[in-house]
């Protein structure tokens, strides 16, 4: 278990993306929304939640067959183009509070994913960077 990652800022962001997008889930469900809000906010929610866990435990390490942080991207950027969306059918049409404030929390979480696109971009470029600057012998 690697203990510094919930405690690095792709951590707390990882963690912050599972809890929002936990709660948009709870607005959407208690509230009566369409069954494809529930549905992308519960994906979204697993699936952040995975990639937690897959950093949190290390598999990323032992599970060489992808290259990971390039799949983290892709996932973020095709949940923030969904949730742009969701949120802002959810925040025009706004059923009721509970559809409103999930719609809210799901552009919130589209700026986490936007966050998370950056950082992980960040994070290839110096892993690159780095690579190429040792010298050769």
């Amino acid at each position: 278990v690697d203990r510094a990652f919930p405690r690095s800022a792709r951590g707390a962001l990882k963690i912050s993306r599972t809890l929002v997008a936990l709660a948009a889930l709870l607005c959407f469900v208690v509230s009566g929304s369409h069954h494809a809000y529930t549905a992308l906010a519960g994906m979204e929610t697993v699936i952040t939640l995975l990639f937690l866990l897959l950093y949190l435990l290390r598999l990323d390490s032992r599970m060489r067959c992808l290259f990971w942080p390039l799949a983290d991207i892709f996932n973020s950027v095709i949940a923030a183009l969904f949730l742009l969306v969701v949120g802002l059918f959810a925040i025009i049409i706004k059923t009721n509070k509970g559809t409103l404030a999930g719609g809210v929390l799901g552009l919130i979480l589209l700026v986490l994913c936007i966050v998370d696109v950056v950082l992980l971009c960040k994070k290839i470029k110096l892993d690159k960077a780095r690579g190429r600057s040792a010298p050769a012998k």
